[in-house]
């Protein structure tokens, strides 16, 4: 008899999405990406964090600030960041899992690139012109996105498996 206690599809895309962010050295802010093909094949992942060959020793994390003294002008999100590092795979009809509701900027990538659905976890800015500016966008090229509710709130990993 097969197991019955076995993720969900869902679950372990997301769970990717949350392990790539882990990878994130904002100390604020970790989000990761994980984008899936439709025979559940994942094409890439991404984290939020500075642009190959930026040292995040020598760019700033800070959120306050002038604008260049922030971390804003520098941060690649996570979505991008996997669509970039899809290397010119064919995103078309994808889905992406990130943690995170995609700000505009995202939006704009995620449309262009393909992807026609997003799974997210949190969606704590939805009231910011930024993620109202994304649905916008999203509604009109029907992207379709659904916030992730799952039954399992914790997965452990155990490196331990001697």
């Amino acid at each position: 008899m097969k197991r019955t206690d076995y993720i969900t599809w869902d679950e372990y895309f997301m769970g990717v999405a949350l392990l790539a962010a882990m990878r994130s050295k904002d100390p604020n802010t970790q989000v990761g990406a994980c984008i899936v093909d439709g025979e559940n094949r994942i094409l890439s992942t991404g984290y939020n964090g500075f642009p190959s060959g930026c040292s995040d020793d020598e760019f700033p994390w800070e959120r306050e600030g002038g604008f260049s003294e922030t971390k804003y002008p520098f941060v690649v999100h996570a979505e991008l960041n996997a669509i970039l590092n899809a290397r010119g795979k064919n995103l078309t009809d994808s889905k992406i899992y990130v943690a995170l509701f995609p700000c505009h900027e995202c939006a704009k990538a995620i449309i262009q690139s393909g992807i026609k659905e997003i799974i997210y976890l949190s969606d704590k800015y939805k009231d910011t012109e930024s993620t109202v500016a994304s649905k916008r966008m999203l509604d009109r090229a029907g992207v379709k996105y659904t916030q992730l509710s799952m039954d399992n709130k914790k997965i452990i990993l155990n490196y331990d498996i001697t």
